[in-house]
């Protein structure tokens, strides 16, 4: 089990960032099912059999041009091109925030800090989703899938994110808060603080292993209205 009480002196005792660098799918947006419907249509037109959400949440968080190889060999390609379709489907129409993910992505803009988003989804994709539910104007930018000569967990998508704004990752603290292994493995090769958006009922992804929370390093939370009153407490101090 996770240590919840450990987890809340370890969010407590977190520095106020100069910047909060966020993962996107189903850390800010509910893509789940969506993710789920696009990969299970992709499954079908490869003779493959269907995933229940739960693989899909354990199984999906690395970029598709780093996964899909490895699940469909050499017809990766054609694979990635029925799932990016099935996706497209659905996708604007559908996409929603996570419960108080507006309220949060607000609070930071009004405290002045900057924010980027930083996901393994297509680049295009991702800033079409950012723009359809309006939060794309609290960003400095919005970096996804291919944007960059390798996706997460690599720095290289943090380096090329926050190309041309103030942020000094030897020497400012800013936090990455993401909901698999590949935010918090990018968080520590970049020099950021990596911080886990746990799933509802106290669960959180099983790439994450219980042991590399529970020793102490990483926060885990479950309610974007912790980091705002996070954020609120960090701020009155200052």
């Amino acid at each position: 089990m996770i240590d919840l009480p450990s987890q809340k002196i370890l969010l407590n005792n977190l520095k106020k960032p100069k910047a909060i660098i966020f993962d996107w799918d189903n850390t800010l947006v509910d893509t789940w099912p969506l993710i789920k419907t696009a990969i299970n249509n992709t499954m079908s037109k490869m003779g493959r059999d269907h995933w229940s959400l739960e693989k899909v949440k354990n199984t999906v968080h690395k970029s598709m041009r780093d996964s899909f190889p490895e699940i469909f060999g050499d017809n990766w390609q054609q694979a990635g091109e029925i799932y990016r379709n099935s996706y497209h489907a659905i996708n604007i129409d559908k996409i929603e925030l996570l419960p108080n993910s507006l309220n949060l992505i607000k609070k930071i803009n009004e405290l002045g800090i900057a924010q980027f988003i930083i996901s393994n989804k297509i680049g295009s994709t991702l800033r079409k989703e950012a723009k359809k539910l309006a939060v794309d104007k609290f960003f400095f930018s919005i970096i996804g899938s291919q944007d960059a000569d390798f996706d997460k967990p690599d720095k290289s998508v943090v380096n090329l994110a926050i190309l041309g704004s103030e942020i000094d990752l030897l020497k400012d603290e800013v936090w990455f808060i993401g909901d698999t292994i590949a935010d918090i493995e990018c968080a520590y090769n970049a020099n950021c603080t990596p911080i886990i958006y746990g799933h509802s009922n106290n669960q959180m992804s099983n790439s994450i292993s219980l042991d590399l929370v529970n020793d102490g390093k990483i926060p885990v939370y479950f309610d974007h209205i912790e980091i705002i009153n996070l954020l609120e407490t960090i701020n009155k101090g200052f």
